[in-house]
């Protein structure tokens, strides 16, 4: 049987096609790069057509006539997703959104709380078997077509065939109509790329090998890919594959050889880039499309070890509560699949989420991290379902952070001019202490070089870093945590309160430059535990004083002694030539690290039980 004769008895054209719907029907059409655009157009242009409720996630042609009130007059546009081309005309009220789970549209079809009669989809020609392929479209497009009472299916040569969940057989089309055209095409755009490099960074710092990545939709979560190069065996379980994807899989950087779930196949229900794309997952296994239902599915997600969910946002408030599909009243994008993929992620053994976000918009004039979400913004994900925001100033950990914490957190990565009157407004929300200090105003990207890290004997690993505002509490813990004859050799006395306003000088003080703090860290569960501290301070004549405190169950590993070859690095870069010390007599063991690293070291004894050290580098 040749294939033609599969279809040969439903094949017309597309104006025929179109007089099949009836006034007054619900039409589901094709998602995005997918979408018919030929049976779009026809039904666009007949003016007999009346009345009729379009059904769509991300909408394309239907843009060239939504300015058109006669088209407006005789169509009610409804989208899941307001892409970028129907941005104005959701501003202007010109069609209506409807927010809503990607994961949960397909069930909305299947229960019938949103009857379809027509779904109009594209689709490649049939194998031998009948079988025609949905190609780059399968999310919610597989459901709205098993629903429909009526498929009319745009049969187009250049329409990829992908694995998965992606087939329709020929009996299950009612009208074909062949058209050949090229797919419509997404290409990226890239807007700030300062502002990319410099978050591209932090997601680098983020990512380890053999995680489990979600990019979501937006020019900024694509844009951040190329600064995951020299990652190793990464896997991918996402909505929609774009360009961005591409020299990942060329270079071999992602493999998902290390999948817990589904392993060594791309988990996807879109594909939005360019024809090179669309030959790249053309009949290639490695691919496997399945609709919204199962990709975006939480528990599904949380299959996958070690999940990594990167997404972007419009707003932030200082509580953690995140804006992505509204400017104030204005409908800007959707809901779309950022929930199902932070809580998937929250789920996930290892796993977490990112949301990447400008630190500020309109060229500098406000900040996207603010007091309160602005009049009218929606709450798409809530403060309790939030891990790690990321700016072009740094990393926020936010779980299970307080209130007080976030503020803290949040402010330290805001735009510099910003910080200040973040802190100003906090207070009036009494969400932090009437007397907290503001961060510093300082770009504090150079702090990402003095980022070091040591594997212990017993295979734990502490990763040493600068002191932060944000670190106020931890380093609270940290000091009560210590032995009383460990806090006298550090302060000389038997101190027994650390206070808040102590806590605060502490890092106040520190400007990363003539004063400098560096903290060591231990995962301890999903929380990071301070175990080491030392500080240097500007002492006059290229001379620094320096001081450090580690945790009295991990002496013995080396830890002051890296402690120390950090912060001579920092003070080197500083011009200075020389730290210098007062260490109580009875301290044995700093004195100890003090020699093993400086053999010259002068030591001066006072009668006061008092030495003082001199170390020249």
């Amino acid at each position: 049987m040749e294939r033609q004769d599969f279809y040969s008895d439903k094949l017309i054209t597309a104006e025929e096609a179109i007089k099949k719907i009836k006034n007054g029907s619900r039409v589901f059409i094709g998602t995005g790069c997918g979408e018919p655009q030929q049976l779009v157009k026809s039904l666009a242009e007949n003016k007999s057509i009346q009345d009729i409720i379009i059904y769509q996630m991300l909408s394309s042609t239907l843009s060239n006539y939504v300015d058109d009130a006669i088209f407006l007059s005789r169509f009610s546009i409804k989208l899941f997703f307001i892409s970028i081309l129907m941005r104005q005309s959701a501003f202007e009220g010109k069609i209506d959104y409807i927010p809503v789970y990607l994961s949960q549209i397909p069930q909305i079809f299947d229960n019938k709380e949103i009857g379809l009669d027509v779904a109009l989809i594209q689709v490649s020609p049939p194998d031998e078997h009948g079988y025609c392929s949905i190609g780059i479209s399968i999310d919610i497009t597989r459901s709205g077509t098993k629903n429909a009472d009526m498929v009319i299916a745009q049969m187009n040569p250049q329409m990829p065939r992908t694995w998965g969940d992606s087939f329709v057989h020929v009996d299950e089309v009612d009208y074909f109509v062949f058209h050949k055209e090229p797919l419509l095409e997404a290409l990226p755009s890239v807007k700030n790329k300062k502002v990319i490099d410099r978050i591209g960074h932090y997601i680098n710092m983020l990512v380890d090998d053999g995680s489990t990545l979600q990019i979501g939709f937006g020019h900024l979560p694509d844009a951040v890919l190329p600064y995951l190069e020299d990652k190793k065996d990464l896997g991918i379980h996402t909505q929609v594959i774009t360009d961005g994807f591409l020299p990942l899989f060329e270079k071999k950087v992602i493999t998902n050889a290390r999948k817990s779930y589904l392993k060594d196949r791309v988990v996807a229900s879109l594909c939005m880039g360019s024809k090179k794309l669309y030959d790249y997952v053309d009949n290639n296994p490695m691919f496997y499309f399945k609709s919204s239902a199962f990709v975006n599915d939480p528990n599904v997600i949380a299959k996958n070890d070690n999940f990594i969910s990167i997404s972007s946002a419009l707003e932030v408030d200082l509580t953690g509560q995140v804006c992505t599909d509204s400017k104030g009243y204005l409908f800007y994008s959707g809901i779309g699949d950022q929930v199902d993929f932070i809580r998937g992620s929250s789920m996930s053994k290892g796993g977490f989420s990112i949301i990447v976000i400008p630190s500020t918009a309109q060229g500098g004039k406000v900040s996207r991290i603010v007091p309160h979400l602005s009049e009218g913004a929606g709450v798409a994900t809530t403060r309790g379902d939030i891990d790690i925001i990321v700016t072009e100033y740094g990393i926020a950990e936010m779980r299970r952070k307080s209130i007080y914490q976030r503020v803290m957190e949040l402010a330290q990565i805001a735009h510099p001019k910003f910080r200040e009157d973040l802190i100003t407004e906090a207070k009036k929300r009494h969400y932090i202490f009437a007397d907290q200090l503001p961060p510093t105003s300082q770009d504090l990207m150079f702090l990402d070089n003095y980022h070091y890290s040591l594997k212990l004997d017993n295979g734990k690993n502490i990763e040493f870093r600068p002191l932060l505002p944000s670190d106020e509490f931890e380093s609270r813990h940290f000091y009560y945590s210590l032995q009383e004859d460990s806090i006298y050799y550090r302060f000389f006395n038997k101190r027994k309160v650390f206070s808040r306003e102590m806590l605060q000088k502490q890092w106040a003080t520190v400007d990363y430059r003539r004063n400098m703090t560096v903290i060591g860290l231990i995962q301890v569960g999903q929380r990071k535990q301070i175990i080491a501290i030392g500080s240097y301070a500007d002492a006059g004549d290229d001379s620094a004083e320096v001081a450090f405190l580690v945790k009295e169950d991990l002496h013995r590993n080396g830890i002051g002694s890296f402690l120390l070859e950090i912060l001579e690095k920092v003070a080197i870069e500083n011009n200075y030539k020389q730290f210098e010390a007062t260490v109580l007599a009875e301290n044995k063991k700093m004195i100890s690290v003090f020699e093993r690293k400086y053999p010259d070291a002068k030591f001066i004894r006072s009668g006061s039980g008092e030495v003082e050290v001199k170390m020249k580098f």
